[in-house]
């Protein structure tokens, strides 16, 4: 009893499941590398972010190249830094300040070095998001379906064509819930083992616990600190997600304790767990800090060298003066609440009330009078109008079946999104892609109801028959949703690529008008 309480899915190389996995990671590849670069130009805020990463690329530090001096800039380096490399494979360009740099590997169309590492990152997450659908959910079948959805989603597929910080965060909020959930697995299997190998879980201290060692170290749980110290150092917003991995954590390793039979499992959680989050902690700050070594190891940065800025407060030690310039940009968020064309409220985001357009053209030979290209931030929308109504059904299913996996897909979506409520209140300026990081886990809500729908709860009861017979009525109704999402992201694919088409073709796609033009 106590072993099926404790049950996780089996480590090994499952070779089906590896190779259900490498389509649908294929399929993401293929949406997002091909004809990435085009359009020509840097399109949106690309205009910002490829500039930075070029500067970070060349001289350590975002850099002005038309004024000749660093750039003010108030999100981390991370990102950029990543976008960077592309550029210093593929090659980058700037028809405003007469930049042409080849690429040290191959010289292609410059957009497609300063696109490459977000499609690269957009495709990784199809990968984690259907293995940890599959480790979650106990079936290649639902993890794969996962990684489909995501990988067509329009709005998951345009931040992975576009050299913009968002689907970085996305990925690395994602890896580490994904490096909390393998080390749940294996602190349960450590418990199994123990409990197997004559444990007492009542006995006082050390003896009632497994053995320790650094073998035996939350390995999982100090990666997921590096991981979401990689997320802050892309946006300041993955700190939403720290409380509630914590609270993860916690809930995780009280529940592995009560069911191994512990007398106190609360306490000593709490006494046994605290520490290795600290140490998480440390790790999550020193990651932040080390991605700014660019900034740290040279004299050139903004804010970096206090003889440049007189009067700021600053001094002769960097780490000093990089606290000063997070202050200078905390201040900058605060007070953002200029208006924007495409800005929305959150309340908006998964009804798809205001996307962004990221391009437009109407120039071009289509066959037509007039032509229509667009790029714009679009989820799909049979996919994103399901979000609302999985989550509602994640929490009464959740809670009837009393499911951890209900409530970690909860209150990571909770972390992504609630936040820019409060946020709202005071009148901040805020888009749709600010959403980003929650888009896995909304995905995961469709998911889990689809397999409730295939297998409900209970279906033992009566004869094997009619289980099969409910299980492949459930398997029809998923099949024909995920079938209706890929159709549905077909129809929307053009403006999710700045297809030219007829401009009736292009009006037919605004399905809410106005809203979406």
């Amino acid at each position: 009893m106590v072993r099926r309480r404790l049950a996780t899915v089996e480590a090994g190389l499952n070779l089906h499941s590896w190779l259900a996995t490498g389509v649908v990671v294929a399929i993401a590849a293929i949406l997002r590398l091909l004809g990435l670069s085009g359009p020509k130009g840097k399109i949106f805020d690309e205009t910002y972010y490829a500039k930075d990463a070029y500067g970070l690329i060349d001289k350590g530090v975002e850099w002005n190249y038309k004024d000749n001096g660093p750039s003010y800039v108030v999100h981390p380096p991370l990102g950029k830094w990543l976008i960077g490399l592309g550029e210093w494979a593929f090659g980058y360009q700037d028809a405003e300040t007469k930049i042409s740099v080849p690429g040290h590997l191959m010289t292609t169309a410059p957009e497609f070095g300063w696109r490459f590492a977000a499609a690269v990152a957009g495709t990784l997450s199809v990968l984690l998001l259907v293995r940890i659908g599959r480790r979650m959910f106990r079936s290649t079948a639902l993890g794969c379906a996962a990684g489909l959805l995501l990988a067509l989603d329009g709005f998951h597929l345009v931040l992975s064509r576009t050299a913009l910080l968002d689907i970085f965060l996305l990925l690395f909020v994602l890896a580490a819930f994904g490096a909390l959930v393998l080390d749940r697995d294996a602190r349960r299997r450590r418990w199994a083992a123990a409990l197997e190998a004559g444990l007492d879980p009542d006995a006082p201290g050390a003896a009632g616990r497994p053995a320790g060692g650094w073998r035996n170290w939350p390995w999982w749980r100090l990666a997921a600190g590096v991981l979401l110290g990689c997320a802050c150092a892309v946006k300041w917003s993955a700190l939403y997600f720290v409380p509630a991995f914590a609270l993860l954590v916690i809930f995780w390793e009280v529940g592995v304790r009560r069911s191994a039979g512990v007398r106190r499992p609360w306490r000593d959680a709490l006494l046994d767990e605290l520490p290795w989050l600290l140490l998480a902690g440390v790790l999550m700050v020193v990651t932040y800090v080390a991605t700014w070594s660019g900034w740290l190891l040279t004299d050139v940065g903004y804010y970096r060298d206090a003889a440049r800025y007189p009067n700021s407060g600053l001094s002769d030690n960097p780490l000093w003066n990089l606290w000063k310039y997070h202050e200078a940009a905390y201040g900058f968020h605060k007070q953002l609440d200029d208006p924007h064309k495409y800005q929305s409220w959150p309340w908006q985001w998964l009804l798809l009330g205001r996307p962004v357009a990221f391009y437009w053209s109407g120039a071009g030979a289509c066959g037509a009078p007039t032509c229509a290209s667009e790029i714009l931030l679009l989820g799909t929308p049979l996919l994103w109008w399901s979000f609302l109504p999985a989550l509602a059904g994640l929490a009464w299913l959740g809670a009837a079946r009393r499911d951890w996996r209900a409530g970690a897909i909860l209150l990571t979506v909770a972390a992504g999104l609630l936040p820019w409520f409060w946020f709202a209140l005071d009148g901040r300026t805020m888009f749709s892609f600010y959403a980003a990081p929650a888009l896995p886990f909304m995905v995961l809500a469709v998911v889990y109801v689809l397999g409730a729908v295939i297998s409900p709860a209970g279906e033992s009861a009566g004869s094997a028959e009619q289980g099969y017979d409910r299980r492949l009525v459930g398997g029809v109704i998923a099949g024909a949703y995920v079938l209706l999402v890929a159709l549905c992201f077909a129809y929307f694919y053009p403006i999710f690529v700045g297809q030219l088409l007829p401009y009736d073709g292009w009006s037919a796609r605004m399905w809410l008008d106005g809203r979406w033009i």
